[in-house]
Protein backbone atom coordinates (compact mmCIF):
# COMPACT_ATOMS: atom_id res chain seq x y z
CA UNK A 1 0.00 0.00 0.00
CA UNK A 2 1.65 3.18 -1.24
CA UNK A 3 1.26 6.44 1.02
CA UNK A 4 -1.54 7.80 -0.93
CA UNK A 5 -3.51 4.94 0.00
CA UNK A 6 -2.47 5.17 3.50
CA UNK A 7 -3.82 8.74 3.79
CA UNK A 8 -7.47 7.54 3.01
CA UNK A 9 -9.64 9.49 1.18
CA UNK A 10 -9.25 13.38 1.42
CA UNK A 11 -11.77 15.29 4.03
CA UNK A 12 -14.26 17.06 2.16
CA UNK A 13 -15.72 18.30 5.42
CA UNK A 14 -12.86 20.85 6.11
CA UNK A 15 -14.37 24.84 6.85
CA UNK A 16 -12.43 27.76 5.54
CA UNK A 17 -12.94 30.71 7.73
CA UNK A 18 -15.76 33.28 6.83
CA UNK A 19 -13.63 36.04 5.22
CA UNK A 20 -12.23 33.44 2.63
CA UNK A 21 -15.78 31.92 1.80
CA UNK A 22 -16.82 35.49 1.59
CA UNK A 23 -14.34 36.35 -0.68
CA UNK A 24 -14.36 32.83 -2.99
CA UNK A 25 -11.10 31.82 -4.71
CA UNK A 26 -10.68 35.16 -6.02
CA UNK A 27 -9.97 37.79 -3.80
CA UNK A 28 -9.02 40.69 -6.12
CA UNK A 29 -12.24 40.31 -8.35
CA UNK A 30 -13.89 39.96 -4.76
CA UNK A 31 -12.51 42.96 -3.62
CA UNK A 32 -13.52 45.16 -6.86
CA UNK A 33 -17.03 43.94 -6.55
CA UNK A 34 -17.89 45.14 -3.44
CA UNK A 35 -15.92 48.49 -4.03
CA UNK A 36 -18.43 49.10 -6.96
CA UNK A 37 -21.35 48.05 -5.07
CA UNK A 38 -20.37 50.14 -2.62
CA UNK A 39 -20.02 53.13 -5.00
CA UNK A 40 -23.45 52.30 -6.62
CA UNK A 41 -24.97 52.24 -3.00
CA UNK A 42 -23.41 55.86 -2.23
CA UNK A 43 -24.48 57.43 -5.43
CA UNK A 44 -27.85 56.55 -4.62
CA UNK A 45 -27.90 57.86 -1.33
CA UNK A 46 -26.49 60.94 -2.34
CA UNK A 47 -29.21 62.15 -4.70
CA UNK A 48 -31.66 60.51 -2.73
CA UNK A 49 -30.62 63.15 -0.60
CA UNK A 50 -30.31 65.92 -2.85
CA UNK A 51 -33.89 65.22 -4.39
CA UNK A 52 -35.36 65.20 -0.69
CA UNK A 53 -33.49 68.35 -0.22
CA UNK A 54 -34.88 69.91 -3.19
CA UNK A 55 -38.23 68.61 -2.51
CA UNK A 56 -38.34 70.87 0.36
CA UNK A 57 -37.46 74.01 -1.08
CA UNK A 58 -39.61 76.55 -2.30
CA UNK A 59 -39.66 76.49 -6.21
CA UNK A 60 -38.10 79.87 -7.58
CA UNK A 61 -40.12 82.67 -8.34
CA UNK A 62 -40.92 83.25 -12.13
CA UNK A 63 -41.39 87.28 -12.55
CA UNK A 64 -43.25 88.86 -14.61
CA UNK A 65 -41.76 91.09 -16.87
CA UNK A 66 -42.22 93.00 -19.91
CA UNK A 67 -37.14 95.53 -21.81
CA UNK A 68 -35.89 96.15 -19.77
CA UNK A 69 -37.21 91.79 -16.48
CA UNK A 70 -41.45 91.89 -21.12
CA UNK A 71 -44.63 92.18 -16.78
CA UNK A 72 -41.85 95.07 -16.03
CA UNK A 73 -38.14 95.62 -17.30
CA UNK A 74 -35.90 96.38 -15.32
CA UNK A 75 -35.88 100.20 -16.03
CA UNK A 76 -32.33 101.91 -15.25
CA UNK A 77 -32.57 105.34 -16.24
CA UNK A 78 -29.60 107.13 -17.70
CA UNK A 79 -27.47 103.97 -19.04
CA UNK A 80 -24.52 104.56 -20.77
CA UNK A 81 -24.65 105.64 -24.53
CA UNK A 82 -23.44 103.17 -26.76
CA UNK A 83 -22.24 106.01 -29.10
CA UNK A 84 -20.03 108.13 -26.12
CA UNK A 85 -21.16 111.90 -26.19
CA UNK A 86 -23.91 111.04 -28.60
CA UNK A 87 -26.26 111.99 -25.09
CA UNK A 88 -25.59 114.24 -22.11
CA UNK A 89 -25.30 111.97 -18.64
CA UNK A 90 -27.28 112.94 -15.74
CA UNK A 91 -24.75 114.35 -13.63
CA UNK A 92 -24.52 116.63 -16.99
CA UNK A 93 -27.83 117.69 -17.26
CA UNK A 94 -29.07 120.81 -14.99
CA UNK A 95 -32.91 120.46 -13.72
CA UNK A 96 -32.84 116.55 -14.87
CA UNK A 97 -35.07 114.38 -12.79
CA UNK A 98 -32.92 112.25 -10.34
CA UNK A 99 -32.40 108.51 -11.31
CA UNK A 100 -34.16 107.31 -7.93
CA UNK A 101 -37.44 109.48 -8.95
CA UNK A 102 -37.30 108.23 -12.37
CA UNK A 103 -37.05 104.59 -11.09
CA UNK A 104 -40.41 105.04 -9.16
CA UNK A 105 -43.68 103.49 -10.82
CA UNK A 106 -44.62 106.50 -13.32
CA UNK A 107 -46.91 109.00 -11.68
CA UNK A 108 -49.68 110.71 -14.56
CA UNK A 109 -51.46 113.71 -13.75
CA UNK A 110 -52.79 116.47 -15.54
CA UNK A 111 -51.75 120.29 -15.62
CA UNK A 112 -52.83 123.46 -17.22
CA UNK A 113 -52.39 123.75 -21.13
CA UNK A 114 -54.40 120.36 -21.82
CA UNK A 115 -50.15 118.69 -20.60
CA UNK A 116 -51.03 115.02 -19.47
CA UNK A 117 -47.62 114.68 -17.80
CA UNK A 118 -46.09 111.00 -17.21
CA UNK A 119 -42.99 110.74 -15.19
CA UNK A 120 -41.14 107.36 -14.02
CA UNK A 121 -40.97 103.85 -14.67
CA UNK A 122 -43.45 102.40 -16.66
CA UNK A 123 -45.16 99.10 -14.33
CA UNK A 124 -47.20 95.96 -14.93
CA UNK A 125 -50.79 98.12 -14.87
CA UNK A 126 -49.24 101.60 -15.93
CA UNK A 127 -51.33 101.37 -19.26
CA UNK A 128 -54.84 100.63 -17.04
CA UNK A 129 -54.27 103.53 -14.72
CA UNK A 130 -53.39 105.83 -18.00
CA UNK A 131 -56.79 104.96 -19.55
CA UNK A 132 -58.57 105.41 -16.21
CA UNK A 133 -57.13 109.18 -16.24
CA UNK A 134 -57.70 109.42 -19.99
CA UNK A 135 -61.16 108.34 -19.47
CA UNK A 136 -61.57 111.09 -16.75
CA UNK A 137 -59.83 113.89 -18.38
CA UNK A 138 -59.49 113.14 -22.10
CA UNK A 139 -61.24 116.27 -23.34
CA UNK A 140 -59.23 118.41 -21.44
CA UNK A 141 -56.02 116.26 -22.76
CA UNK A 142 -53.86 117.49 -25.60
CA UNK A 143 -50.42 116.35 -25.23
CA UNK A 144 -49.27 113.50 -23.23
CA UNK A 145 -45.35 114.57 -21.88
CA UNK A 146 -43.17 112.21 -21.47
CA UNK A 147 -40.44 111.65 -18.50
CA UNK A 148 -39.24 107.89 -18.39
CA UNK A 149 -36.63 105.14 -18.54
CA UNK A 150 -38.82 102.90 -20.14
CA UNK A 151 -40.67 99.71 -18.24
CA UNK A 152 -42.87 97.09 -19.52
CA UNK A 153 -43.24 96.84 -23.04
CA UNK A 154 -46.56 95.85 -23.19
CA UNK A 155 -47.84 98.45 -21.40
CA UNK A 156 -46.09 101.10 -23.59
CA UNK A 157 -47.53 99.45 -26.46
CA UNK A 158 -50.97 99.70 -25.39
CA UNK A 159 -50.53 103.46 -24.08
CA UNK A 160 -49.61 104.22 -27.75
CA UNK A 161 -51.95 102.53 -29.02
CA UNK A 162 -54.47 105.21 -26.57
CA UNK A 163 -52.56 108.02 -27.74
CA UNK A 164 -52.83 107.41 -31.30
CA UNK A 165 -56.92 106.49 -31.15
CA UNK A 166 -57.11 109.93 -29.14
CA UNK A 167 -54.80 112.12 -31.60
CA UNK A 168 -52.72 113.15 -28.70
CA UNK A 169 -49.48 114.89 -29.40
CA UNK A 170 -46.45 113.62 -27.23
CA UNK A 171 -43.61 115.82 -26.00
CA UNK A 172 -40.06 115.46 -24.14
CA UNK A 173 -39.10 118.57 -22.79
CA UNK A 174 -35.17 119.28 -22.92
CA UNK A 175 -34.47 117.90 -19.63
CA UNK A 176 -36.83 114.95 -19.92
CA UNK A 177 -35.53 111.51 -20.39
CA UNK A 178 -37.47 108.82 -23.15
CA UNK A 179 -35.73 105.91 -23.14
CA UNK A 180 -35.75 101.86 -23.37
CA UNK A 181 -39.45 101.17 -24.00
CA UNK A 182 -40.93 105.22 -23.72
CA UNK A 183 -40.36 106.08 -27.34
CA UNK A 184 -42.79 103.41 -27.82
CA UNK A 185 -45.37 105.83 -26.48
CA UNK A 186 -43.75 108.98 -27.97
CA UNK A 187 -44.15 107.35 -31.19
CA UNK A 188 -48.17 106.89 -30.68
CA UNK A 189 -48.29 111.23 -30.74
CA UNK A 190 -50.18 112.41 -34.24
CA UNK A 191 -47.56 115.40 -33.38
CA UNK A 192 -43.71 114.17 -31.58
CA UNK A 193 -41.99 116.76 -30.28
CA UNK A 194 -38.43 116.67 -29.15
CA UNK A 195 -37.16 119.64 -27.65
CA UNK A 196 -33.47 120.69 -27.87
CA UNK A 197 -31.94 118.35 -25.27
CA UNK A 198 -34.31 116.03 -24.89
CA UNK A 199 -32.59 112.70 -24.45
CA UNK A 200 -34.27 109.69 -26.17
CA UNK A 201 -32.91 106.02 -26.64
CA UNK A 202 -33.40 102.39 -27.61
CA UNK A 203 -31.95 99.51 -26.85
CA UNK A 204 -32.63 95.68 -26.94
CA UNK A 205 -35.79 93.86 -25.55
CA UNK A 206 -34.79 91.54 -22.90
CA UNK A 207 -37.02 89.02 -21.04
CA UNK A 208 -40.80 89.13 -22.24
CA UNK A 209 -42.88 92.00 -23.26
CA UNK A 210 -46.01 90.62 -24.05
CA UNK A 211 -49.43 89.92 -21.90
CA UNK A 212 -49.45 86.81 -20.19
CA UNK A 213 -45.78 85.97 -20.71
CA UNK A 214 -42.96 85.50 -18.51
CA UNK A 215 -39.22 85.59 -17.69
CA UNK A 216 -37.18 83.01 -19.10
CA UNK A 217 -33.84 82.07 -20.89
CA UNK A 218 -32.13 80.18 -23.49
CA UNK A 219 -33.80 79.28 -26.51
CA UNK A 220 -37.08 80.04 -25.26
CA UNK A 221 -36.32 83.48 -23.73
CA UNK A 222 -34.39 84.39 -27.24
CA UNK A 223 -37.62 83.38 -29.54
CA UNK A 224 -39.96 85.27 -26.76
CA UNK A 225 -37.48 88.31 -27.27
CA UNK A 226 -37.69 88.66 -31.09
CA UNK A 227 -41.61 88.29 -31.02
CA UNK A 228 -41.97 90.84 -28.52
CA UNK A 229 -38.94 92.72 -30.96
CA UNK A 230 -41.26 92.40 -33.84
CA UNK A 231 -43.88 93.39 -31.88
CA UNK A 232 -42.37 96.45 -31.30
CA UNK A 233 -40.69 97.32 -34.81
CA UNK A 234 -44.57 96.71 -36.38
CA UNK A 235 -45.85 99.45 -33.75
CA UNK A 236 -42.92 101.86 -35.09
CA UNK A 237 -43.74 101.24 -38.66
CA UNK A 238 -47.84 101.30 -38.44
CA UNK A 239 -46.67 105.00 -36.65
CA UNK A 240 -45.23 105.99 -39.44
CA UNK A 241 -41.43 105.78 -37.74
CA UNK A 242 -38.58 104.66 -39.95
CA UNK A 243 -37.61 100.80 -39.06
CA UNK A 244 -34.16 101.93 -38.58
CA UNK A 245 -34.99 103.09 -34.93
CA UNK A 246 -35.49 99.38 -33.79
CA UNK A 247 -32.57 98.30 -36.04
CA UNK A 248 -30.60 100.34 -33.54
CA UNK A 249 -32.53 99.27 -30.82
CA UNK A 250 -31.45 95.42 -31.65
CA UNK A 251 -28.11 96.39 -32.36
CA UNK A 252 -27.79 97.80 -28.45
CA UNK A 253 -27.23 95.72 -25.79
CA UNK A 254 -29.65 96.10 -22.78
CA UNK A 255 -26.95 97.51 -20.44
CA UNK A 256 -26.46 100.57 -22.81
CA UNK A 257 -29.07 102.83 -24.22
CA UNK A 258 -28.60 104.27 -28.32
CA UNK A 259 -29.55 108.12 -27.57
CA UNK A 260 -30.78 109.48 -30.94
CA UNK A 261 -29.04 113.29 -31.80
CA UNK A 262 -31.90 115.57 -32.74
CA UNK A 263 -31.31 115.53 -36.81
CA UNK A 264 -31.79 111.90 -36.48
CA UNK A 265 -35.09 112.05 -34.30
CA UNK A 266 -36.13 114.11 -37.41
CA UNK A 267 -34.45 111.98 -40.49
CA UNK A 268 -35.93 108.95 -38.82
CA UNK A 269 -39.20 110.20 -38.20
CA UNK A 270 -39.52 109.64 -34.27
CA UNK A 271 -40.12 113.26 -33.46
CA UNK A 272 -41.76 115.72 -36.08
CA UNK A 273 -39.75 118.43 -38.05
CA UNK A 274 -40.64 121.61 -35.98
CA UNK A 275 -43.73 123.70 -37.47
CA UNK A 276 -42.36 126.67 -39.62
CA UNK A 277 -44.00 129.75 -39.45
CA UNK A 278 -45.57 130.94 -42.66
Amino acid sequence: MNALDSAGPPNRSVRHPAWRRLIGDRPDEALLRLIFRGLIVSTVLVLGWDLHERMGEAPPAMPDVSPATPGQTQAVPYLPSARPGAAPQEQRRPGATSSSELAKPMTIELVADGRLEATGTITPGTAERFKAEIDRRGDYVKTVVLNSPGGSVSDALAMARLVRERKFATLVESTALCASSCPLIFAGGTRRIAEPGATIGVHQVFGAGLPGTRFVTGAEGMAQAQRVSAECQRHLVGMGVDPRVWIHAMETPPQEMFYFTAPELVELKLATPPATKS
